[in-house]
């Protein structure tokens, strides 16, 4: 179903009735319904947007509150509308962000994650609820205000598992006094935080009395999250602060602190940011100029040849898809080839770490010179590489090469990881060769979003995959993938491409052969004993017509004879009727038996696939294989479906294999013939039992297993 607001929570329903026609209806319909959407989301992007779509929603949800309060709950009669308190705002923000794992000491590097404290909610609810619930609880509480405790129990009904104190998310966190210190700690504390405050309110008039209550390390303290006055002022773009700290001397290249023991607010993410980190974050241009004019280091906190386990300034930029930001840095020297660890250990990338082309390609970012016209990635790279002659020691041609291929390699693996599909074929427009994972994603993409153009482009790409990268993911992800595509779509050109792709992987090697079954007889007679009557202790009637033959042999030569013959004592002289065979077919059975072989049958082409048939019904084995090996050297692209379906009538699974690969080596012709396609789309044949495709797919594993997986690659089962 569509996630939509409930009733009792429509934002039209009674605006419909209060509105009078014209230009304001439709303005106020149009903001209702963004805010109706708004209200349906489970993130927020900071708490700026949070307090404005609360406020929104609120001066709209009351008045329907009001009237639509009859689901028998006891109302207060309150005058006045709620009020939310910026705590239960701050708290609000707090649990939209919660984590889906718990960090078990985020400010240790790398950090450790306990996977045992996984939270028991997997998707967050969104903004609606939230709201009606805090506004449920205040209805019962004499005050008219929100605050963190009503938000806390909204969290324990939406959030199971969660009990637990807010962290602060305010830039300007509170001072949070603590037993721990003395007289003159505590003096210290209250006045590096007055100074912080007086920064934090961008007067410019007041650095210098600010900067005598920070503390002995002046313009360059630090506050309990491990941040300076200068990434204070970065963080808000204030310009004119900047220049102030700057000429007071603040570090330029600071960055935020690590350690738990004496900043213990520091967030994990932020660990050795520096002041141009924070204002490349919030997009703050003239500020980002501003820094690096006076010398900031372009990369971060990075040192060459260290891992890197934070984002750099161009990394954060290019995410944020902001062209402006990634051609100053790039011009400055930044190298987007520089990589991410991830801090956690546990969830590294298959192509490795995070580099810029990464974290724009997966945002879908693409470049933009001007409006509309894009900027190749090679162009990008070659910006980034070709540093002028006073930057740091610039890598070596063959070096360069290498770097750009891998760097594409990995910006096209997250676009595809992340569904742009039209970012990764940009990419790949570059000449970057495909991987198979690459080209599922962005397959199975192009199919969810009904983008039948992109499924023909990509299908016609899959020859250019190296059949090195054949994995275990084309077996368990790519084929049931691609055989869905080919039930679901009806288009000619789709199913060509399909028909190459299966003929393409089932390889150019034979199908595997039947093989005679070699049984030795345990009993045989005269030839000139077949159908003697004189001789004869048996009388079987066929369509009329006595044939006679000898309980000897016969009670030995199979289950179902001897069955037969059981049923039937020697004193009884009756004839033993066999039905639905035919006089001719029983006589070669008969003619088999008693020859020992099936060499000196005489089987005309009309009557093989009635003989497989008794030979099945007698539990003749050998016979049967014969017959199957008969019809196998005899099977072409017009008499190969009735094979397939009489063999998948009878349940002859050699025989049904062997057809099935003579579908997919010759798939590109048999995909043109009616027949062909009513046996593949016919869904009468389902109800049968039959399900070709199904059978069809697990053949088709099973030849890219022996040829391309097995240890013993290029055998064929």
């Amino acid at each position: 179903g569509v996630l939509c607001l409930p009733d009792s929570l429509n934002l039209h329903k009674d605006q419909q009735r209060s509105n009078k026609p014209g230009e304001v209806q439709m303005f106020s319909q149009s903001e209702l319904r963004t805010i109706e959407q708004s209200l349906l989301a489970t993130r927020v992007g900071s708490i700026a947007e949070l307090s404005d779509l609360v406020s929104r929603a609120m001066h709209h949800l009351q008045p329907l509150n009001a009237k639509q309060h009859g689901n028998g709950t006891p109302m207060h009669q309150k005058q006045g509308s709620f009020y939310w308190e910026p705590e239960a705002l701050y708290t609000l923000c707090y649990f939209m962000h919660c984590p889906q794992m718990e960090w078990e000491n985020p400010n240790v590097e790398p950090s450790k994650v306990t996977l045992q404290t996984e939270r028991p909610f997997i998707v967050l609810p969104p903004l609606m609820e939230w709201i009606r619930v805090a506004v449920a609880h205040a209805g019962h509480r004499p005050s008219l205000s929100v605050g963190r405790g009503k938000k806390r129990q909204a969290a324990r009904l939406l959030l199971p598992g969660v009990d637990c104190e807010p962290r602060q998310l305010k830039i300007d966190d509170c001072f949070c006094a603590s037993r721990k210190l003395d007289a003159v700690a505590t003096e210290a504390k209250f006045k590096q935080d007055l100074g912080f405050r007086m920064l934090n309110c961008g007067r410019t008039d007041l650095v210098k009395q600010a900067i005598s209550l920070l503390g002995p390390d002046g313009i360059n303290s630090m506050s309990e999250q491990g941040m300076t006055p200068l990434m204070y002022a970065c963080v808000r773009g204030d310009e004119a602060m900047v220049q102030m700290l700057l000429d007071a001397g603040a570090d330029l290249n600071a960055e935020v602190v690590s350690t738990a023991h004496k900043y213990p607010s520091v967030h994990p993410e932020t660990r050795h940011w520096t002041a141009l980190t924070f204002a490349v974050l919030h997009g703050h241009i003239p500020v980002v100029q501003l820094l690096l004019d006076a010398g900031a280091k372009v990369e971060g906190s990075l040192e060459h040849g260290e891992e890197n386990y934070s984002e750099t300034p161009l990394q954060l930029a290019a995410a944020a898809g902001n062209f402006e930001l990634v051609s100053l840095l790039l011009e400055r020297g930044a190298d987007p080839m520089i990589g991410t660890m991830y801090r956690n250990g546990i969830s590294m990338t298959p192509q490795g770490d995070m580099n810029s082309f990464s974290q724009a390609a997966a945002h879908g970012h693409r470049p933009e010179k001007e409006k509309g016209d894009i900027l190749p990635l090679e162009e990008i790279l070659a910006e980034g590489t070709d540093l002028p002659a006073s930057a740091a020691a610039p890598l070596c041609a063959s070096r360069n090469s290498k770097a750009k291929l891998k760097a594409l390699k990995e910006a096209m693996y997250h676009s595809a990881e992340h569904g742009y599909v039209d970012v990764t074929i940009d990419i790949r427009s570059v000449g970057v060769p495909w991987t198979l994972h690459t080209w599922l994603e962005s397959l199975r993409t192009s199919f969810q979003q009904h983008r039948r153009p992109l499924i023909q482009c990509l299908l016609k790409e899959f020859k250019s995959i190296q059949e090195e990268e054949y994995t275990e993911e084309l077996i368990t992800q790519g084929l049931p993938l691609m055989f869905e595509i080919l039930k679901a779509s009806k288009n000619e050109v789709i199913s060509q491409q399909l028909s190459v792709i299966f003929t393409h992987c089932y390889g150019p090697y034979p199908i595997p052969k039947l093989v005679e079954i070699k049984r030795k007889q345990t009993s045989r007679l005269d030839p000139h004993f077949l159908n003697n009557k004189e001789m004869s202790d048996v009388t079987f009637l066929v369509e009329g017509r006595p044939f006679y033959a000898h309980r000897v042999l016969l009670f030995t030569a199979s289950p179902r004879f001897k069955a037969l013959l059981s049923s039937k004592p020697s004193s009884d002289s009756t004839c033993i009727e066999i039905n639905y065979v035919k006089y001719p077919i029983f006589q070669l059975v008969m003619q088999y038996l008693y020859y020992g072989g099936a060499e000196s049958l005489l089987i005309k082409n009309n009557e093989i696939m009635e003989l497989l048939s008794a030979a099945k019904f007698f539990q003749l084995e050998a016979l049967q294989r014969h017959c199957e090996i008969i019809c196998a050297k005899s099977i072409n692209t017009e008499n190969c479906v009735d094979i397939y379906n009489h063999a998948k009538f009878l349940g002859v699974t050699e025989l049904s294999s062997y057809c099935e690969g003579y579908f997919l080596k010759n798939m590109m012709v048999l995909i043109e013939n009616e027949a062909f396609k009513q046996l593949l789309y016919d869904k009468n044949g389902e109800t049968s039992g039959q399900n070709v495709l199904q059978d069809l797919q697990r053949t088709l594993a099973t030849r890219i297993q022996s040829i391309h997986l097995s240890s013993s690659k290029g055998s064929i089962v």
